[in-house]
């Protein structure tokens, strides 16, 4: 007798939410970021030095990466209000 084809517990639309639910926000790397604010790389590492550049993450391999979400608040607060 053949096994019967698998089910899973949730529903696809469940499933989906819960894919959304535990995504985690998205991370942009160095390039990425100076790409995105068209400035240098060295332009990025001396505002971080001034501590004027957005918060950065620092991976267990020394590497950097922005949560969009902070690239974002951080453009926020720099806006003018004109």
């Amino acid at each position: 007798m053949p096994n019967p084809p698998f089910r899973s517990r949730h529903t696809r639309k469940e499933r989906a939410a819960m894919a959304t639910v535990t995504r985690l926000p998205a991370m942009l790397t160095v390039p990425e970021v100076c790409t995105e604010l068209q400035i240098s790389r060295s332009t990025f590492y001396d505002w971080r030095q001034k501590g004027r550049a957005p918060r950065c993450i620092t991976l267990p391999n020394g590497s950097l990466r922005v949560r969009r979400t902070d690239l974002d608040a951080w453009l926020n607060a720099r806006e003018d209000a004109a």
